[in-house]
């Protein structure tokens, strides 16, 4: 069911929701590192990186925050080949090399165009995968939730870490606002409604201390979310940016546990 953004696509709701940044960096060539360009609307490309494991690996397509690229798992990607997965890193519009500006809408419906060529992108670059995995972090979880919850039956598992279940509340946190018509338009992401019809497995990773989005944002979550085969991990003394490396060793075993890949990376 296609839901309207348009309320979250004022300038002044953008403003709080997206800080785009530029990849300015030298492009390096890296052995089984594949920069992307993704087509996703007429004249329009969003930047991306593979960072491709061994033959047959699962791969998780990842999502990120709202402050960061793809560029910024360089280093964080070895983690992940180190379990023995695949990563597969999108960037939204106006950030790294993407085309355009960002909004609520277009990310969205990007997220849907980038995971409808998958397939198509790692054959191109002759990278046979294994399971295909959703990820979002923070703002990303909005896109991973969309994804899971119009094609549950293509993916493996849904992974949201520092999700967020309440659009509205957020952006007033955040940003200041007051929307006097939120509550006329469900929400926003609707992320909360999304999750209550997703029965795929899923993983909820969320750090206690967060203030940026509470913990309870994730309890909402988990207890909405329909599936059986759900787990919880919650990061004692963790907060927003900081989650994985305060529990770098939790993390990562339970992403390994959850993609039922090898033992997770040293610290």
């Amino acid at each position: 069911m296609e839901r309207p953004y348009e309320v979250l696509d004022r300038p002044e709701v953008l403003s709080v929701l997206f800080y785009p940044r530029r990849d300015v960096g030298v492009p390096q060539i890296t052995p089984g590192v594949h920069t992307v360009r993704i087509p996703v609307a007429s004249g329009v490309a969003v930047g991306g990186k593979i960072f491709a494991g061994r033959k047959g690996a699962p791969i998780i397509l990842y999502f990120h925050g709202n402050g960061e690229i793809a560029s910024d798992y360089d280093m964080i990607a070895e983690a992940y080949l180190r379990l023995g997965l695949s990563l597969f890193v999108v960037d939204y519009r106006g950030y790294g090399t993407s085309d355009g500006a960002p909004t609520a809408s277009a990310l969205i419906a990007d997220a849907w165009e980038c995971f409808e060529k998958v397939p198509e992108i790692l054959a191109e670059r002759k990278i046979e995968a294994g399971d295909l995995y959703v990820m979002g972090r923070s703002l990303g979880s909005a896109a991973a939730l969309e994804i899971a919850s119009r094609a549950p039956e293509r993916i493996a598992g849904l992974i949201i870490e520092s999700g967020f279940a309440y659009t509205f509340a957020l952006i007033e946190r955040i940003g200041f606002l007051q929307l006097p018509d939120a509550f006329e338009n469900k929400d926003g992401f609707g992320n909360l409604d999304k999750i209550a019809r997703i029965k795929l497995r899923t993983l909820i990773i969320h750090g206690e201390r967060d203030w940026l989005i509470p913990i309870t944002d994730a309890e909402a979550l988990y207890d909405a979310c329909a599936a059986e085969d759900k787990t919880f991990l919650r990061v004692p003394a963790a907060g927003h940016n900081d989650l994985m490396q305060v529990g770098f060793k939790a993390y990562f075993e339970s992403i390994a546990a959850f993609c039922g890949t090898s033992t997770p990376p040293r610290v």
